[in-house]
């Protein structure tokens, strides 16, 4: 191995280490190894893999720690892959010389404002494991062009800028597991103007992404934030599976937001959200011009507004969701507008308290929608159980809508207003409301 103080390195904290571990980059036999200690730099340490061949990068189980004391990436790794993860598809010494850059078990720390951990460019099956990135701006930034990343077992904490960053790349296949990612200021995995294909996040904690620890003005964020609204980007092939994804609210925060603009022809589509922990944030979830969405088997408490929002979009399976209110400090409910062909089965959504929540009448809204099929769902203790308006041809069916409070305070089960056609609610449990009678339980203005 490359033990970088043979080539000069001094690892304590305040000598100026880059010239030498930039040596051993440049001059060793591939395993940059840092033994314990704290290692100064003030550049980039920057490797083009076509010239160094295959890559490690090791920091003795943890115990090393490196300080970016200047701006950029404290390691930029460069390649020249410019294929897919074809086989057939690399060029030159791709496969002997650039295959699997390894990245295990070391800190990076920022000293500048602009330091950030890691930047990587148009590698080939790049690997993080056990790495801690913290006080940077980004954590992990990819950029241009990358293929087969995985992340996991990682720390990125307490960064001002994005936790993994995905940021103009065109990048597929990128597994991010079992880490925890928390307290970045602009969101804990963000893309932004990226075009990528199979993107799985599972098992991690991914938390309090937004400006409240670093006190400062706030800015629209999400823990996950997945934004295609740019010209050329598309994001497809999605797993959210098994996170805890929870927040501090923020002004238009989410845990996950996923948005479109709506005139394109090839919206974010083909995303499961399944088996998370997701709350305490402004909306939980919400999704702006999207297209075939599975949303299955999460727990979703806890909302400034909305515990589900979806907007302009279609095709979209919402079924065994528990939506709940844990505290009078937020609200629950779920918001459909100006949607098309959405299933919402199986789910429960309760009001666990005895005041009601005014600001958010209707546990489920539906505005200007058309087929909507609300099935087999409990609806307990809203002001208003489910409320359409300006809604075609949907279906609210077999479903039970309660208020189970001493004294009830609900107005209506069902309430539709009288700008919609074709609708049909049918064989539904409606319990105790101010309006005993049938017609007030499903009320049409």
């Amino acid at each position: 191995m490359s033990n970088v103080t043979r080539f000069g390195a001094v690892g304590d904290g305040t000598t100026d280490d880059t010239e030498a571990i930039t040596h051993a980059a440049s001059q060793g036999d591939g395993m940059l190894h840092f033994p314990p200690g704290t290692y100064r730099i003030t550049q980039p340490i920057e490797i083009k893999l076509t010239k160094h061949g295959p890559l490690g990068i090791e920091g003795t189980g943890g115990t090393a720690r490196i300080i970016m004391a200047g701006k950029g990436p404290a390691f930029r790794l460069i390649g020249t892959h410019g294929g897919t993860g074809d086989p057939g598809s690399r060029k030159g010494n791709v496969a002997s010389h650039q295959r699997m850059p390894t990245i295990r078990n070391i800190e990076v720390e920022g000293a500048h404002t602009e330091a950030d951990g890691f930047e990587l460019i148009e590698t080939m099956q790049s690997v993080f494991e056990g790495v801690m990135v913290t006080r940077c701006r980004h954590g992990i930034h990819l950029i241009k062009r990358n293929r087969n990343v995985l992340i996991s077992h990682c720390h990125i904490y307490f960064n001002t800028g994005v936790g993994i960053y995905l940021d103009g790349v065109n990048l597929h296949q990128i597994n991010i597991a079992s880490s925890h990612i928390s307290y970045n200021r602009l969101g804990g995995i963000r893309l932004e103007e990226s075009e990528v294909r199979n993107l799985q996040i599972t098992g991690n904690d991914i938390e309090y992404n937004n400006h409240r620890s670093h006190e400062t003005e706030p800015e629209p964020t999400a823990e996950i934030y997945i934004d295609t609204s740019t010209e050329g980007a598309s994001v497809n092939e999605v797993t959210i599976a098994s996170n805890t994804i929870q927040a501090t609210d923020s002004p238009e925060g989410a845990n996950i937001r996923i948005k479109e603009k709506s005139d394109t022809s090839r919206p974010p589509g083909l995303f499961a959200i399944s088996g998370n922990i997701i709350g305490s944030q402004e909306n939980n979830v919400h999704l702006t011009g999207c297209y075939g969405i599975a949303i299955a088997g999460n727990c979703i408490y806890s909302c400034k507004q909305n515990n589900l929002l979806i907007e302009n979009s279609k095709l979209i399976n919402v079924s065994g969701n528990t939506f709940r209110r844990h505290t009078p400090k937020y609200g629950t409910g779920v918001s459909f507008t100006q949607c098309t062909d959405i299933t919402f089965t199986g789910c429960s959504i309760h009001d666990e308290t005895e005041e009601g929540q005014p600001d958010l009448p209707a546990l489920l809204r539906l505005d200007n929608c058309k087929r909507i099929n609300i099935t087999g769902s409990q609806f307990i203790n809203g002001l208003v159980g489910i409320a359409a308006s300006s809604t075609h041809h949907s279906l609210i069916s077999s479903n039970t809508i309660h208020d189970e409070r001493k004294k009830p305070i609900a107005r209506n089960g069902i309430r539709f207003d009288n700008t919609g056609e074709g609708n049909l609610a049918a064989h539904n449990s409606i319990g105790p409301c101010k309006s005993e009678s049938i017609e007030g339980r499903i009320h049409s203005e």
